[in-house]
């Protein structure tokens, strides 16, 4: 099925996918999988983005199955414990940072 998406989007798609060997569709749909996890989740759109950078940030064994694992622990709700974990741990940093 084809759909229409503003060249912008996929320029960025581009963008991004080229170091992670993606296609700009296989970009467009890792994005679209995060979204789902994260509006499924209630989260916010910068608790979503910390979570990601940390979980990003974490080493992992290769980065073709970041999706697998991301996907896995959305099924098992893991990833929503570990996001919640994130940021009441970003919160509390950024008050103590405030107190100080």
């Amino acid at each position: 099925m084809s759909v229409k998406l503003p060249e912008s989007l996929v320029q960025q798609a581009k963008e991004a996918a080229q170091p992670l060997r993606r296609s700009a569709a296989g970009q467009i749909e890792y994005w679209a999988t995060l979204g789902r996890i994260v509006e499924h989740s209630g989260l916010t759109v910068q608790e979503a983005r910390n979570a990601i950078e940390n979980y990003e940030a974490a080493p992992t064994d290769s980065l073709g199955s970041f999706k697998p694992r991301i996907l896995a622990s959305n099924v098992d709700g893991s990833l929503q414990c570990q996001i919640r974990r994130i940021v009441a741990d970003n919160r509390q940093k950024a008050e103590l940072r405030k107190a100080t």
